[in-house]
């Protein structure tokens, strides 16, 4: 069976035949079994995440893909890391991961790729490689860097990293390691895309 970040299905809705990439299913499934076994409502994780009540909804009705922004809000209030809750969602538990089943997640509002190198949730430690394209630019929110340790290394391209108001400007090799929790906006000022690594590790 095809990894579930490479398996499509077909929504019919209004008369439209819908192409849905699989991984938004299991997402959307996840985040409303960790708000149940918590006793949250919906209004519950949209103020604990500080984002709409509607957009949880439509995300848990699989009518609305989350974003990056989106989705760190959310599994911070579960108290995870954005790796937590997509490896949770994709159910993966082997110790090795191949290649060509690491999950690769696309942000629908900047294009923003993320690829999931290692993460279970017995180790401590987390890779993720993530392709941001020019131009482009997310903001994580403080929150989502509490209890975390982080270190990026920046692999092709420049990325400008700005946590609150210190600005970091990356270059190919650089690597940087992020302070006290703060809002934080990655950010390719360039006009080629920038491929990073970022080491996690949960305190």
């Amino acid at each position: 069976m095809l990894p579930l970040h490479k398996r499509l299905k077909v929504h019919y809705k209004n008369h439209m035949t819908i192409l849905v990439d699989d991984t938004t299913t299991q997402i959307a499934r996840r985040i409303r079994l960790e708000r149940e076994v918590r006793g949250w409502s919906q209004g519950d994780l949209a103020e604990r995440a500080d984002v709409a009540k509607a957009s949880i909804s439509k995300i848990e009705r699989e009518e609305m893909s989350p974003t990056a922004a989106l989705l760190v809000r959310i599994a911070a209030a579960f108290d995870l890391t954005l790796a937590g809750l997509l490896i949770r969602a994709e159910g993966g538990q082997e110790r090795v991961t191949r290649a060509v089943d690491q999950p690769l997640w696309h942000d629908p509002a900047t294009g923003y790729r993320r690829r999931q190198l290692y993460a279970r949730a017995e180790h401590p430690v987390e890779l993720v490689e993530v392709t941001m394209p020019a131009g482009q630019s997310v903001t994580l929110p403080a929150a989502s860097y509490a209890r975390i340790r982080q270190v990026l290394w920046v692999r092709e391209g420049h990325l400008v990293i700005t946590e609150g108001a210190q600005r970091h400007d990356l270059a190919p090799g650089d690597c940087l390691g992020f302070g006290p929790p703060a809002d934080t906006i990655f950010a390719n000022e360039s006009a080629l895309p920038c491929t990073y690594v970022v080491a996690l590790a949960r305190s």
